[in-house]
């Protein structure tokens, strides 16, 4: 089943989802540089375009991103943005950065675990058990996670120390580990249905690692 049919929203209103907040994402822009925020623009910017993404995987290496897919990145990256406005530093949406982190996690799991799927079905020479492929996305998203969080001590250490907005912002050790526990249960959603919603994922990707390997023969 594709993930536009488990969402139990027609594609047409998915699509219409997605379209409203790419124009709010440009509203946040503006919003962004009305205030003088250089965070706001530059995460609202950073956005807007990951949500070409889809667009240009299917157009370009012919992966199919469905409604569904294209929603759940769209998502993602708007929930992301709308936080720079206010409820990533807004105790009373103290949930907020939980809910973000795991979503992103799950895109990072996706990719993951579409990447292992089709070098599994690709060549004989890798062979990636289930419950190996379920340990390996799940350090996959960890590792990411450790990274991202690396990233957002150091910009926010030269931000203070250059003085100026924070593009990204850490608010100490315990809510670190937070974001860490909340891209573990992203990344176990899509170790667990991976399987049932990116099927057409893996399929083109082993499909385009076939066909460079019949060019290179």
């Amino acid at each position: 089943m594709k993930l536009r049919d488990r969402l139990h929203i027609s594609a047409q209103r998915q699509r219409q989802l997605t379209r409203a907040m790419e124009l709010s994402l440009v509203g946040i822009l503006f919003i962004g540089l009305d205030r003088g925020n250089v965070g706001i623009v530059v995460n609202a910017a950073i956005a807007l375009a990951v949500t070409f993404l889809p667009a240009m995987l299917e157009r370009d290496y012919d992966i199919p991103m469905d409604a569904g897919l294209t929603l759940w990145i769209t998502t993602a990256v708007f929930l992301h943005a709308v936080g720079t406005l206010g409820p990533y530093s807004n105790d009373t949406f103290w949930w907020w950065d939980h809910l973000t982190h795991a979503l992103s996690s799950s895109l990072v799991a996706a990719i993951g675990y579409a990447t292992t799927r089709s070098l599994d079905a690709h060549t004989e020479d890798i062979y990636f058990p289930p419950r190996f492929t379920f340990v390996f996305i799940l350090m996959f998203v960890v590792a990411f996670g450790v990274i991202w969080e690396v990233i957002e001590f150091g910009v926010g250490g030269l931000a203070a120390l250059l003085g100026s907005s924070k593009i990204l912002t850490q608010y100490g050790l315990e809510d670190t580990m937070l974001d860490l526990m909340f891209d573990i249960v992203g990344g176990v959603l899509v170790a667990v249905w991976g399987t049932a919603y990116l099927s057409d994922v893996v399929g083109a990707l082993t499909d385009r690692l076939d066909g460079r390997k019949r060019r290179a023969d």
